[in-house]
């Protein structure tokens, strides 16, 4: 029988928001924190963490990452909690497994006070929560596991967390719907449950994240946290749909970025495949997608050149430069000792004295690739609010992009995309980036066509592969020209968004920027959000209104870009240093 859940502790409330905040970034869920009664060990019920108040503030910290971390990985399954049961000591010792890879995999988003519990040896010994289990139940010895783990109680939690189901079967031969009539279908599978908004807890984005939630977790775990290795708050919880079937016991999250492919040639010579997010398993389906580049035609159906080219490249103009300080300059912020010393012997000796003598900040060359990844599905094909259809007007936008940030001196791409089924994700290389932008690529654009669905994650790991393989500079940006609709086989609703929010989460966290544009396309600016919550976005009514947009846009993309790819070679080098500290030990 579920317990009732103990009030929070009248003292130190904001002490348990802050703790109700951290659990649920580690956690990909919302979650409260609470007081367990007294003479309780720590333990979650699937929606509260109780915990001991008298415990120190540390603990407490370490005690609510364990218990949100174990919910995050999928540790308290009901496939698991059944098979523990009432057997107490087979739930202490896979406790003692399991809390240390739950551990392991939320490494990148744990505060650096609770990294240092995970037993990596024990960790690396299992590698799901099934696995976990047969070493509880095998005959091996196993040490406790730590007070602040807390303990598991079975037949608690299991009224709380609900089952998991999986998306719909793949359908051999699906009938394409229009927009309007999708998302009524989608609304007629989905069960209906609110959720929370997806990218909450992302405390450096300025425009999809919450700010002052991410101001409030920055304070609570110090300049050290990381919030580049996952992103908190981003998945929804497990649930049961109506035509859902019980989740498989072995159902781990990951946090590893989606592989490269090794060889360029490979992305071209044949399809590569990409692992896609289950959400309601809360784990990858690896290899599940195939992407394919298709060979772009160019038939005789030139596009005019955007008349706003020229008027895009001013608020593009300073993106990807970069201040430089550079000595021995006619005029600077500060003197250049050196050279005012040699300008000084040079005096001295009766010659005529070097005059460059102060460092100045200048803007260096630009070091910015970009690859636009224009959306060709059918529903581009739908009539436009602005006139004509959705697809005239962003293929006007992606040229007109294309072109400037090309006049400008960026490396630039542009790729179509559309999909059918997962097996045959097709992207188009309307212009590579080593290919010029000439009438050739204008042909090319003008031969795309709407058609089939849109496998939104899929495209958008493959761009991100091409971009960090090709693209050849250290800032990156993929832009998506979508109504940010994902719809395919098998592939919609909450399963659709999780997976192409987690793709955008992957290729951030490598340090590639990402932005998506809706333009002209009546678009659902609460699936956008969903969707591209951790991301920029922006639905703009007309072509015209782009150079207004952006600007703003890019930058925040970049700067948000700038930051994960600090965050991330700090954690790298404070792994390398743990990793001397421990040979050293």
């Amino acid at each position: 029988m579920v317990r009732s859940r103990p009030a929070a502790p009248a003292a130190g409330a904001g002490t348990a928001a802050e703790l109700g905040l951290l659990a649920s970034a580690i956690a990909g869920r919302p979650l409260e924190v609470a007081a367990a009664e007294p003479g309780q060990q720590p333990w979650t019920d699937g929606a509260v963490v109780f915990l001991d108040d008298q415990a120190s503030r540390p603990d407490r910290i370490r005690t609510v990452a364990v218990q949100a971390a174990l919910l995050g990985a999928g540790s308290l399954g009901p496939e698991i909690l059944g098979a523990l049961g009432r057997r107490r000591a087979v739930a202490r010792r896979y406790l003692a497994v399991e809390g240390h890879r739950a551990l392991a995999v939320h490494e990148a988003v744990l505060p650096p006070s609770v990294r240092t519990l995970a037993d990596r040896m024990l960790a690396g010994r299992s590698t799901s929560p099934a696995s976990s289990l047969a070493i509880a139940t095998s005959g091996e010895v196993i040490a406790d596991p730590p007070a602040v783990f807390g303990v598991i109680r079975p037949r608690d939690v299991r009224g709380h967390v609900v089952r998991a189901g999986v998306p719909g079967r793949d359908d051999p031969s699906p009938t394409h719907l229009p927009r309007r009539e999708r998302e009524q279908a989608v609304r007629e599978l989905d069960d209906g449950e609110e959720t929370g908004i997806d990218g909450a807890f992302d405390q450096f984005n300025p425009i999809g994240g919450g700010g002052a939630v991410g101001r409030l977790l920055q304070k609570l775990l110090g300049s050290s946290r990381s919030a580049g290795g996952g992103q908190p708050g981003a998945d929804d919880a497990t649930h049961r749909t109506r035509h859902g079937r019980r989740a498989a016991p072995g159902a781990a999250v990951s946090t590893a970025a989606a592989a490269l492919p090794d060889e360029v040639d490979a992305i071209r010579r044949r399809g590569t495949t990409y692992p896609e997010w289950n959400v309601y398993q809360r784990r990858y389906r690896h290899g599940w997608c195939t992407v394919t580049e298709a060979e772009p035609e160019a038939r005789n159906a030139e596009l005019a050149v955007p008349g706003d080219v020229r008027a895009l490249r001013q608020p593009l103009a300073r993106l990807g430069t970069e201040l430089e300080r550079r000595h021995r300059q006619l005029q600077g912020d500060e003197l250049d000792i050196d050279a005012t010393v040699d300008a000084r012997v040079q005096l001295a000796a009766g010659s005529a004295p070097d005059e460059a003598i102060f460092i100045d900040s200048v803007r260096r060359r630009r070091e910015l690739s970009v690859l636009v990844l224009l959306d060709v599905s059918g529903s581009a094909g739908e009539p436009s609010p602005a006139g004509g259809c959705v697809h005239d007007h962003q293929r006007a936008a992606a040229t007109a992009l294309t072109l400037a940030l090309h006049d400008l001196g960026d490396r630039v791409a542009l790729y179509g995309f559309r999909s059918q089924g997962r097996s045959a994700v097709h992207v188009v290389p309307v212009k590579r980036f080593d290919d010029r932008a000439d009438a050739l690529m204008l042909r090319r654009l003008g031969s795309l066509t709407p058609g089939a669905y849109t496998r939104l994650g899929a495209a958008i790991r493959h761009g991100a592969s091409v971009l960090e393989v090709e693209g050849g500079t250290a800032r990156r940006l993929l832009v998506v020209l979508s109504d940010g609709f994902a719809y395919d086989h098998g592939y919609d609703g909450r399963y659709g968004e999780a997976d192409a929010r987690r793709a955008l989460a992957e290729a951030r966290r490598r340090g590639t920027a990402c932005l998506c544009l809706s333009v002209a396309a009546d678009a659902d600016a609460e699936a956008l959000r969903r969707v591209f919550g951790t991301a920029a976005h922006a639905v703009i009514p007309a072509v015209e209104q782009l150079r207004g947009t952006v600007g703003p846009l890019f930058r925040s993309a970049l700067r948000l870009a700038d930051v994960q790819r600090r965050v991330s070679q700090r954690k790298e080098r404070t792994r390398e240093r743990l990793q001397v500290e421990r040979r050293r030990a």
